[in-house]
């Protein structure tokens, strides 16, 4: 049986093997028709190698019962190029037959890859902040190539099989029909060797990808700069060394184990084959003696007798590997099928010149999770996001009683580390709550209250990375569902406390925002964020790479970076977090330079730290628990002596404006 059948870790949510029913298997097909013409010449080309490799045998017979016996030496050079030119025909066939399978193959995980990455783009934020990232690399790579080997690999193996298998049997049957049905009669043996030690096999190997798994973990924990760092600050070298040990032993055995079962394996599936091939010799030599037959057509019988088991032993682990290959095909479906977070009507109204107008109209919304929107758990024999806990060894991840209900809300976490606890707790069902405003072009709004109040969420709706759940937020009077999300996104900046920055040039980095902007553009953008002086005194000037996620430069060199990249996208509406607190001095007072610039005449929308922005609010919302308890200017909300007056007293008060 093909290693591939037993060691097959991709099962469906349930740990069973997929069931193929007709819809999924002529989907699975219709990713083969663009590639019909390549399929139809591996079958032509399966044909000729099948009818090329009947050929030698009967050569072989005609050797040794006709033209050895009359030395027949011009006979023996003809079979002897024959049999010369036939691995020559026969290895052509092959190496085109490949470049065909291989053309049907790439071509699969091409059109899925591309298939999967662009469903990915169109999903939500909460679909993201609720599936792991390795997830889906295993669905962009090791499905997509299990997927694309049930029509490249498992299908075409099944039609070869077949048809060699067919042919062979014909064959046989001209030959001698009785030495043929004795040859058929050891098939059942095959299938329960194959079955017995088969699900035997499986079961270790997938101990042995689950072992590796936890000794490839706890390295990946331990040998990056931050476990190294913190095993020697707790001087637990040995420790880990010890830890180190007992997963690499539990390998080492599971190795063991796995050879002598697999030698086992294959000496039984050899017996079996013996079996048969003593019965065919044995009847066959009794056919010799008693003059049935020449020596010569048993050797050709023989010769087929090896090529019909192989064939067979195929066929028998045929269902095996096509059901895992759909398993990594419904894996696939099952991103493409997922129903849309953020759908985008087909009509929808494309914004081109906005004056800002941002209204929020009874506005609430929760984080609460719609199953049917996100991935099933998946059990990945041998992945790192599969072990449940790297040190302790716990084989099962622990669930946090209080996220295992879906009500966690993780983005609302990005409140500044500035605002201190409150004694009230911010926990609750919804995160927003009959939210309503209105904003004005070139108006500045400045968002505050304790950490957790929802102020971080309320802007993750105006660019639509949620829908609310309830109630209509509007730009220039048009509801955002109405509006393409493109030109949508043209219109909205957005600079987040947590920066990103992708592993690429400072100027990649700021041009993200348009990337065919002129140089010129970029550092007049980099000017305007109080950036370009430090670019050019770095040696690579904007061709510096900042490293992953940025983390070659200070955390105000990456701020005002995303600050360049904003202003060079040029938005008419600016949300932002101005949080500053983790930063040194000098960096705070280029930022909120920079920061004056970019709001000037634009709509802001900030969620505001610092005294002075508050000041120069045309309206400050004061937010508690989901909701506007209060708004209005620094004064009048001085006077009211509530929640604002408390965060004036306890933080804002404490900055210089």
């Amino acid at each position: 049986m093909h290693s591939s059948s037993w060691s097959a870790y991709v099962r469906s949510g349930d740990g069973k093997p997929a069931k193929v029913t007709r819809e999924l298997l002529m989907r699975v097909l219709s990713y083969a028709r663009p590639y019909w013409s390549h399929l139809g010449g591996m079958l032509v080309l399966i044909l000729i190698s099948t009818g090329l490799s009947l050929i030698s045998p009967l050569i072989f017979r005609n050797l040794i019962d006709v033209v050895l016996p009359a030395k027949d030496l011009h006979g023996l050079l003809l079979f002897s190029l024959a049999l010369l030119v036939i691995p020559l025909l026969n290895g052509l066939a092959g190496v085109i037959q490949r470049r065909l399978n291989a053309t049907v193959g790439e071509g699969v995980i091409f059109d899925l890859r591309v298939a999967l990455f662009s469903k990915l783009q169109r999903m939500s934020l909460r679909f993201f902040t609720n599936t792991k990232i390795g997830e889906l690399m295993s669905r962009l790579n090791n499905d997509v190539v299990g997927a694309q080997n049930a029509i490249s690999n498992t299908i075409v193996n099944i039609f070869t099989n077949f048809i060699q298998a067919a042919a062979i049997l014909g064959v046989m049957l001209t030959l001698q029909w009785q030495l043929t049905i004795v040859s058929v009669l050891i098939l059942p043996l095959f299938i329960i060797a194959a079955r017995q030690l088969g699900e035997r096999l499986r079961g270790i190997a997938h101990r042995a990808l689950d072992y590796n798994a936890q000794m490839n973990a706890h390295m990946n924990e331990t040998l990056n700069i931050g476990g190294v760092l913190l095993v020697k600050l707790f001087g637990r070298t040995r420790e880990e060394e010890g830890r180190f040990q007992e997963r690499a032993a539990s390998v080492r055995d599971v190795g063991v184990e796995r050879a002598v079962i697999g030698a086992a394996f294959f000496v039984m599936i050899g017996l079996v084959s013996a079996v048969g091939t003593a019965l065919v010799y044995g009847l066959g030599g009794y056919f010799v003696i008693q003059g049935a037959f020449s020596i010569g057509t048993i050797v050709a019988f023989g010769s087929y007798l090896g090529q019909l088991y192989a064939a067979l032993q195929g066929l028998a682990g045929a269902p095996v590997d096509f059901s895992t290959s759909m398993v990594s095909f419904e894996r696939v479906f099952e991103i493409i099928d997922l129903p849309l977070d953020i759908p985008e009507k087909k009509d929808a109204f494309v914004l081109n010149e906005v004056e800002g107008i941002l209204e929020f109209e009874n506005v609430s919304f929760n984080y609460s999770l719609d199953d049917t929107k996100l991935l099933k758990d998946v059990r990945r024999y041998g992945k790192l996001e599969d072990v449940g806990a790297v040190l302790s060894g716990s084989s099962e991840p622990q669930k946090n009683p209080a996220t295992a209900d879906g009500k966690n809300r993780p983005e609302q976490e990005s409140e500044s580390a500035t605002e201190e606890a409150e004694t009230i707790s911010q926990a609750r069902e919804e995160a927003l709550s009959d939210i309503s405003f209105r904003v004005e072009p070139g108006q500045l709004i400045a968002l505050v209250g304790p950490s957790g109040a929802g102020k971080t969420t309320m802007t993750y709706l105006i660019p639509r990375l949620y829908d609310p759940t309830s109630g209509v937020i509007r730009i220039d009077g048009h509801d955002l569902r109405d509006v393409n999300l493109t030109s949508l996104s043209n219109q909205i900046g957005m600079v987040t406390q947590e920066t990103y920055l992708f592993h690429d040039t400072i100027l990649t980095n700021i041009s993200y925002a348009r990337p065919h902007a002129s140089q010129a553009e970029v550092e007049a953008a980099a000017r305007a964020a109080n950036i370009h002086d430090f670019v050019m005194e770095l040696p690579g000037g904007y061709a510096t790479v900042v490293g992953e996620r940025g983390y070659r430069l200070s955390g105000g060199e990456r701020q005002r970076i995303a600050l360049a990249r904003v202003i060079l996208k040029n938005p008419r509406i600016l949300v932002l977090d101005e949080a500053t607190s983790s930063l040194d001095s000098e960096s705070e007072a280029l930022i909120q330079q920079a920061l004056k610039r970019v709001m000037l005449g634009r709509t802001s929308i900030v969620i505001a730290h610092r005294l002075s922005t508050i000041l120069s609010a045309n309206l400050i919302l004061v937010m508690d628990r989901g909701r506007i308890i209060e708004r209005g200017t620094h004064s009048q909300l001085l006077a009211k002596g509530g929640l604002y007056t408390q965060l004036y007293e306890t933080q804002f008060k404490k900055l210089d404006a």
